[in-house]
């Protein structure tokens, strides 16, 4: 329902950069240049500025993205007004997620979610739990579902899993073969974490900072910008690393990397559904939120626990 080119604007907006715009929207990046050109000509402003190494909005283009996210919010309305005439469940729906709900999670959920309501179209970002708030509070995404808890007052926040970060090493590690490592063990091992900004990284550090070990007492050999970097650096040998407990199913059974358990540490927590304060989401955005707070999805190799809901 859209203006094609309002909708390639607003990727390009938001991801601030021409590439990763026409990656995300399937275009080659000549056709979003031309849809951007065109969409300035029509105007008669230049909306990008794209003189330094980051493409930044102009006034103009700041002025125009809040209109066309307005005139998404209108469309959401209307698409939600004519689903309710027949009782389906139709529109769009988008979502941002956190890597590792995207990569391990949300695959498993949508394929459920679609087959009941497929009249929904679907569109998914990823990226760490800072940057899927700012996309929330743009309305980018009409939902959230994010690893770390949110710093922004503005969203409101529902638990919908249970996660448990495991630390692994490498299978041919000296530690692979010990029932447990004492905790003051952690600071003699090069770590690999997440990079700031991550909701895996702050719910790690923040973990290991209360029973004693600042990030300045640990051996952080590398940050990483996603869990499945860090799982492939732990094969590799490059160091140990904190990782969800849904993301080392396939890596444990190959034989690559080993759970160690930590005496006396144990690193639970809340993966969370987001939305912006305010009214409850309508039409597709709370169906998909009814969904997935009923969900109880179990790691690869994990027998299903019983439901607490």
């Amino acid at each position: 329902m859209e203006n094609f080119r309002l909708t390639v604007f607003r990727a390009v907006a938001e991801q601030a950069s021409f590439r990763k715009a026409s990656e995300f929207l399937h275009l080659s990046q000549p056709a979003v240049s031309q849809h951007i050109h065109a969409l300035e000509e029509e105007l008669g402003c230049r909306l990008f500025d794209r003189s330094g190494t980051r493409t930044s909005l102009t006034p103009a283009g700041r002025l125009l993205l809040k209109y066309a996210e307005r005139s998404v919010r209108v469309l959401d309305e209307a698409r939600a007004a004519l689903s309710k005439l027949d009782g389906e469940v139709s529109g769009e729906l988008r979502l941002g997620a956190s890597t590792t709900v995207a990569q391990y999670i949300l695959p498993r959920m949508l394929g459920v979610f679609l087959k009941d309501n497929p009249k929904v179209t679907l569109s998914v970002v990823s990226g760490n739990t800072e940057e899927i708030v700012a996309l929330l509070l743009r309305d980018s995404v009409m939902l959230g579902m994010i690893e770390g808890p949110p710093r922004s007052k503005e969203v409101h926040v529902e638990k919908f899993l249970d996660d448990r970060m495991v630390l692994i090493a490498p299978a041919s590690h000296e530690w692979s073969g010990m029932g447990s490592v004492p905790l003051s063990a952690l600071a003699e091992v090069p770590l690999l974490l997440r990079e700031q900004g991550s909701g895996s990284r702050h719910v790690v550090e923040q973990a290991l900072k209360k029973i004693g070990l600042s990030a300045n007492k640990l051996q952080i050999r590398m940050a990483l910008d996603s869990t499945e970097a860090i799982v492939s650096g732990v094969e590799a040998g490059l160091g140990l690393g904190f990782v969800s407990q849904w993301a080392i199913g396939k890596a444990v059974r190959l034989g690559t990397v080993v759970p160690i358990r930590v005496e006396g540490f144990e690193l639970h927590r809340d993966l969370t559904l987001i939305r912006r304060l305010g009214p409850a989401p309508e039409g597709v955005a709370a169906a998909f939120q009814r969904f997935a707070l009923a969900q109880n999805p179990v790691p690869s190799g994990k027998r299903k626990p019983h439901s607490r809901r």
